[in-house]
């Protein structure tokens, strides 16, 4: 059972950190502030989900389990409203904004 818990904890901390790879290579691979947003959004969820995850089979104990499971969902709640907020303050500043995007004006 304790090899279980090794192998699956690694496993879930390697494929985290391959994604937060994916998401280093999309914040230099895109070029628009937008694609980056979204890029570094998604990735960094899922992410850090998955070392969580991964840290919650190695630590076996039931108070660090719930203080990472915290963690997640804190980083699920203030992840998107963050990069909400990123998103819209360059939607309103850039004036170039329809040449890079379609933009729909808001109500």
């Amino acid at each position: 059972m304790e090899l279980f818990r090794l192998i699956a904890g690694t496993v879930f901390i390697l494929a985290g950190l391959f994604i937060f790879g994916i998401a280093t290579l999309g914040l230099f691979r895109f070029h628009y502030v937008l694609n980056r947003v979204h890029v570094a959004a998604k990735c960094d969820s899922l992410a850090s989900l998955l070392v969580c995850v991964g840290l919650m089979f190695l630590s076996g104990n039931p108070g660090a389990i719930l203080k990472l499971f915290l963690v997640v969902v804190l980083i699920w709640l203030s992840n998107p409203v963050a990069s909400h907020l990123v998103c819209k303050i360059e939607v309103e500043t850039n004036e170039n904004i329809t040449d890079e995007c379609e933009v729909e004006d808001a109500l």
